[in-house]
């Protein structure tokens, strides 16, 4: 199954049980975390059967219930740094979908001083992981059209990388970026606002290229 096939498998999950995640599979995970530090320069850690940064009222308002094991996205701080969080975090989503968990991303709903950082390192935000007790379901989208900006008619690579976007997770569920098709066939993206809103960019363009794959196009600064 290929990575576009993978991400529509994937929904927001609050609620997981108390299911231990298997070896085998927090040994592909950690695989999979080590291979986007070594590319990226992040410090991204997996924390398992630790349930305090998921203890408080703010975890109950954010309607999560027994989020033990998370992966918290962690770097120096750089320009890019939330960029890249979003990015290789929406691929460390997709591994451990394929594996077979339920994920989530938390950017607020968690008590930041559980999870500790070096000085010279930030905590952007966690993706909860785990079996969920729910299926979940798919979100609303804003039609393509709104979601981008075509400068020439749109060929079907870019269509099936658009979709992709579709149903990335976004804060809130705002959708706050624009994709740009120029006429060379490169593509572009800007985050719009939000406070969160350059991680959504990191995520937005991992779907992209899922969705459009190996066609003739590339980014565009």
């Amino acid at each position: 199954m290929n990575e576009a096939a993978i991400l529509q498998k994937r929904h927001a999950i609050r609620k997981y049980s108390k299911e231990v995640i298997d070896q085998d599979t927090i040994r592909k995970l950690r695989q999979m975390i080590e291979a986007c530090n070594k590319e990226s320069g992040l410090h991204i850690r997996m924390y398992l059967q630790e349930p305090k940064a998921f203890q408080s009222f703010f975890t109950h308002f954010g309607r999560f219930s027994n989020v033990e094991n998370y992966i918290a996205l962690i770097g120096k701080p750089g320009e890019k740094l939330e960029e890249n969080c979003g990015y290789y975090g929406e691929k460390i989503v997709c591994q451990a979908i394929a594996l077979g968990l339920d994920t989530c991303w938390v950017a607020g709903s968690f008590q930041r001083k559980h999870i500790p950082i070096h000085d010279d390192e930030q905590l952007c935000c966690v993706i909860a992981i785990g079996y969920g007790k729910e299926s979940g379901k798919p979100h609303k989208s804003k039609p393509i059209e709104e979601l981008c900006v075509a400068e020439t008619k749109m060929p079907s690579w870019f269509l099936d990388g658009m979709r992709c976007v579709q149903i990335a997770p976004t804060a809130m569920n705002k959708q706050q970026f624009q994709f740009t098709l120029h006429q060379d066939h490169c593509v572009s993206v800007k985050a719009l606002s939000g406070k969160y809103s350059k991680i959504d960019l990191g995520i937005v363009k991992y779907h992209f290229e899922a969705g459009a794959g190996q066609a003739a196009w590339k980014w565009k600064d």
